[in-house]
């Protein structure tokens, strides 16, 4: 459904050149469900945006839905659904007229267009605002209105950029059931940014971290965890020479990535926790050294960030570009 190689985006600002995306390879199969994680700043947004056709990569090519960006992007166009950051919708225009429109200017008929809305309206729980106009709408209201025109005409690949940035709990979740059922119904390919762990640990099948512009590790949530995070298993000793001694000890255990006293506690990072504290628990007390305490965690995405750059996802990249949709606007 995507294929990319060397795809580059720079930008200039204050008189300095900026890679905001550096040598991008992507293969997204269809039918998959996609996270780009990552900082704010980190080439997760302008990525999307090179691969939607709505800004020109500086260099490499992207095939998108069997089409060329850069040579057919009206192709492109008409086959996926897209939600940007920013609101999609006119606030003086009713919403059910929005939806409509938007399925008309899909190639729908009138008719199909109002029962797609419809159908969409009721399952994002807005049926009570199709005739409202859509200025006033919340700021949740309006931004599941930006995903059910991203979805009237049932694209075969849906890209979706923070979609859930300002929503509650209740309307994250409605909205992740809505997608994953569209995808499963469907077949329908979902490509879409977050900065929420937990966001790309439940809807995605395949995560890509991203920094500084280049995808820095690639793999399904959980093989990411157990790969380059581990388990953290916490052991509480009696006082700092027993802590030193089980430091000696977790480190003759097989597998392990990262020991560490802190004061009387001593942290082991190793995959497969769950089989590694019992044996850690029973050499320790071969060894004489008693455990006052035993915790074990499961890591976290934001372990995994943390793993590979040394800060965590909410410390940032600290790089901004712009949003121009063009060279030197």
């Amino acid at each position: 459904m995507i294929h990319t190689r060397g795809l580059t985006r720079s930008f200039r600002a204050k008189g300095e050149t900026v890679e905001a995306v550096r040598g991008l390879d992507l293969d997204i199969d269809a039918g998959s469900v996609v996270a780009f994680l990552g900082p704010n700043g980190a080439g997760k947004t302008t990525s999307l945006r090179m691969l939607t056709t709505l800004l020109p990569p500086t260099s490499g090519t992207a095939v998108v839905a069997g089409h060329d960006v850069v040579a057919d992007p009206a192709a492109v166009r008409h086959r996926i659904g897209y939600l940007g950051q920013g609101n999609s919708a006119g606030g003086n225009f009713r919403v059910i007229d929005e939806l409509v429109t938007q399925g008309r200017a899909y190639g729908l008929g009138h008719a199909e267009s109002r029962a797609r809305s419809e159908l969409l309206l009721t399952a994002l729980e807005l049926e009570g605002m199709a005739k409202r106009t859509v200025g006033t709408l919340s700021g949740g209201q309006r931004r599941r209105l930006d995903i059910a025109m991203a979805l009237v005409h049932e694209p075969e690949l849906l890209f979706l950029d923070e979609p859930t940035t300002g929503l509650d709990p209740h309307s994250r979740a409605n909205i992740r059931e809505h997608v994953l059922r569209l995808r499963k119904e469907l077949g329908t390919t979902v490509v879409f940014t977050t900065h929420y762990l937990e966001e790309a640990d439940l809807w995605a099948e395949r995560v890509m971290v991203v920094d500084h512009g280049r995808v820095i590790a690639d793999g399904s949530p959980e093989q990411l965890k157990a790969d380059l995070a581990g388990d953290r298993i916490t052991v509480g000793t009696a006082d700092r020479a027993d802590a030193e001694r089980a430091v000696a000890v977790a480190r003759a255990l097989p597998a392990v990535h990262e020991v560490a006293a802190h004061g009387t506690e001593v942290r082991v990072r190793t995959p497969r926790g769950d089989t590694r504290l019992p044996l850690l628990l029973r050499r320790l007390e071969a060894a004489g050294v008693r455990a006052l305490s035993a915790r074990l965690a499961r890591p976290t995405l934001d372990d995994v960030f943390l793993t590979l750059t040394g800060r965590t996802l909410r410390e940032g990249s600290g790089v901004t570009v712009p949003t121009t949709t063009h060279d030197g606007a």
